[in-house]
């Protein structure tokens, strides 16, 4: 791995820490900037570098760093949104999977919507487990829903298009000097 590389997988990781902290707590799940700078991450890293940004990312907060949005430490996989945080590292690959090697706004942007979707289904899948099994406060997949996708669908597509905007910009950029 390059030096470059390594430099701008880090920067993402950092990144994705700060998106944690511009948040707005609404429930079970705060309003944050994790995701928009994981898709960026994808988008411009691509596959395996935006995944691994992302890894490092989860790596820290488990470790005890207080990265996520209301801290770290090992025992935040028994929190309900833990399944989001894991769902980073699978979107930003997904969207680096299908944002290859493209400076198209509509790739960009579809690839991003299926590593949202993807995002969305670890969040729901873990948070249904998680509020059943564990905590033992009994939710059906549809109220889930409605806490943890359906109050961020629209920023989330917010987001989606201003990572679109920035990576047709930046993108042939980083692949032309880079």
């Amino acid at each position: 791995m390059k030096i470059k590389d390594m430099i701008l997988i880090s920067i993402f990781a950092a990144l994705t820490c700060i998106g944690a902290f511009i948040r707005i707590d609404i429930g079970y799940i705060p309003f944050t900037l994790q995701f928009f700078f994981c898709a960026l991450a994808g988008v411009l890293l691509g596959a395996k570098m935006g995944a691994l940004s992302q890894i490092i990312y989860v790596a820290l907060g488990l470790l005890g760093l207080p990265v996520f949005s209301k801290g770290g430490g090992l025992s935040y996989i028994f929190k309900p949104s833990f399944g989001f945080i894991i769902g980073f590292i699978f979107a930003a690959y997904i969207i680096g999977i299908y944002s290859k090697k493209s400076s198209n706004f509509v790739r960009m942007f579809l690839a991003q919507i299926l590593g949202l979707t993807v995002l969305y289904a670890f969040g729901v899948i873990y948070m249904y487990f998680t509020m059943n099994f564990f905590l033992g406060k009994p939710m059906v997949v549809v109220n889930i829903i409605k806490v943890a996708v359906l109050p961020f669908i629209i920023a989330d597509i917010i987001k989606i298009v201003l990572v679109s905007i920035i990576g047709v910009k930046i993108k042939p950029f980083l692949n032309k000097n880079f």
